[in-house]
């Protein structure tokens, strides 16, 4: 009886599983979100080894993933025919992303939701990436600051006019600035971004470190 019960769970589980993943192409808006390696490297990168947070490499606002959104939450882990990258295609995507690992990673929860090929997600990320001016003033820092969280959006939107505040989001993770997130059409133009996007980090002392 108890081998009866335990099989029907596992196979009830297994249903869940399948049935967890939304339909590929099925979404609203993309969500481009990008890291400042430095916070990365001071609260994970560093203890991984990781060769992106390197002396010199020179990793500023890379690209932590282009995510498909629902007006109210996201979809992960679709279900999809298209083929996985190879590693040269993600060895490829490594200038943008920091890693070919999270390059890999981001194609296998968010990319797989796009309803593109992995070739076609990727030079869509890019195309993306490229279109933001991430702000010069950030990038020649020569030492760590506390800053209000809000100059970092405001750097943001001075670079780029065709943003408005309600298009981006900054957040931040133990007491660091941590990412700027710019909400997008499936189509790349710059759009308000849904209320479950929309939570900028509220600190007026914000770590802000150097690139290395």
């Amino acid at each position: 009886m108890m081998r009866a019960v335990l099989v029907g769970f596992l196979l009830l589980a297994t249903g869940m599983a399948h049935a967890d993943g939304e339909q590929a192409g099925d979404f609203d808006y993309y969500v481009m979100s990008l890291s400042w390696t430095p916070t990365w490297c001071a609260l994970e990168g560093d203890d991984r080894d990781s060769p992106q947070c390197d002396a010199g490499q020179g990793f500023g606002f890379t690209l932590h993933g282009l995510w498909p959104q629902y007006e109210r939450g996201w979809p992960a882990f679709c279900p999809t025919t298209e083929r996985n990258p190879s590693r040269q295609m993600t060895g490829e995507m490594a200038d943008i992303f920091g890693t070919s690992g999270l390059a890999w990673y981001q194609w296998t929860k968010h990319g797989v939701c796009s309803g593109l090929s992995a070739s076609d997600y990727y030079a869509t990320a890019r195309l993306a990436y490229g279109r933001v001016n991430r702000p010069t003033v950030l990038r020649h820092l020569d030492r760590e600051v506390r800053l209000p969280a809000a100059l970092v959006e405001q750097a943001f939107l001075e670079a780029n006019p065709e943003l408005t505040a309600e298009m981006l989001t900054v957040t931040c993770e133990a007491g660091r600035v941590q990412e700027v997130r710019i909400c997008l059409t499936r189509d790349l133009e710059p759009r308000a971004c849904a209320p479950d996007t929309a939570r900028d980090c509220p600190l007026s002392e914000a770590l802000f470190s150097p690139m290395r």
